[in-house]
């Protein structure tokens, strides 16, 4: 019994040798870079260090509701912010759906070729995504052209330009690069399910449609679940590359999320204390938002995922 409690004791050391690699990568990228919190209570001017002298407190996060104008700018940033996020939460369903029909083609090779093509867009940066976006609908671009050509325009449509419709724009290119990436989860979720069950549906004569509904979709609701949840959790969280490569002087106002509003904070006008104190909220509200999500997860389906 001792021999035993000791393989044991060695094979949990050996499976946390393997996992240390990754925690010492989590504590460096996710957890060290913390400290520069330290600067939303100071009033830092780069290069000069940081001293006592510098200590301001609280004032930035005064500073970020001190006058009407500042809250008015930051009530924008955060409607754009749930507009974008709430509209990639109301359609968190769309890569489980595609992973159902893309696992319903029975032809092996189109099957590997249409998944292949709907992953590739995950690995093009933005830079490249809005380089095709500006062949295509710029006000010389293909769409223009093509348009002129019919006759249906007589001017070019700035649809690059143009503040309108960009939220629509900005999810449209977003479900496009990330779909196929997206699915694969949910692809090696359905891999998973017992082919047992299958095969009794068929017994008993069930239709296609019959078996995505009642054996499919149901066994992948505990991963779009736990993926949805995950998302309320990042809900302030859009990133920023997208929308810096899009935005311009016509679409700011309503392209500006609050991942580019801390960055052109700091990098545009030089408020790095003040962009550090609106950072730090951000992530103080999603680990709210995180734990809250959890909640729900324990309530809905009886456990949780932290």
């Amino acid at each position: 019994m001792k021999v035993f409690k000791n393989k044991k004791k060695m094979r949990s050391f050996r499976e946390f040798l393997y996992l240390l690699p990754f925690i010492i990568l989590v504590a460096v990228f996710a957890y060290y870079p913390l400290y520069g919190w330290v600067y939303s209570f100071f009033d830092y001017k780069p290069p000069l260090p940081l001293t006592m002298d510098n200590f301001v407190g609280l004032k930035w996060f005064k500073y970020l509701v001190g006058n009407e104008v500042r809250i008015k700018q930051i009530l924008t940033v955060l409607r754009n912010t749930f507009a974008m996020s709430g509209l990639t939460l109301l359609t968190s369903w769309l890569p489980m759906i595609f992973a159902i029909f893309l696992n319903e083609i029975k032809c092996l090779p189109f099957r590997k070729i249409v998944q292949t093509v709907t992953t590739l867009p995950n690995f093009i940066s933005w830079v490249l995504v809005y380089s095709i976006a500006f062949c295509l609908f710029s006000s010389n671009g293909m769409m223009n052209s093509f348009l002129q050509d019919l006759g249906l325009i007589t001017e070019p449509v700035m649809f690059l330009q143009s503040s309108k419709h960009v939220w629509l724009t900005m999810w449209l290119w977003i479900t496009w690069k990330n779909l196929g990436w997206q699915s694969i989860m949910y692809i090696a979720a359905i891999s998973g399910i017992d082919g047992e069950l299958f095969e009794a549906a068929k017994v008993d004569g069930a239709t296609r449609m019959q078996t995505i509904r009642y054996i499919t979709i149901p066994s992948l609701l505990p991963t779009f679940t736990v993926l949805m949840m995950l998302s309320i959790a990042n809900f302030l969280s859009n990133g920023m590359e997208q929308y810096y490569v899009f935005q311009n002087a016509f679409n700011k106002e309503s392209i500006q999320v609050l991942d580019l509003f801390v960055f052109n904070l700091a990098m545009g006008s030089g408020s790095y204390s003040v962009s550090t104190a609106l950072s730090m909220l951000k992530s103080v509200i999603s680990v709210g938002l995180l734990c809250a999500a959890n909640g729900i997860s324990k309530l809905l389906r009886g456990d949780s995922f932290i």
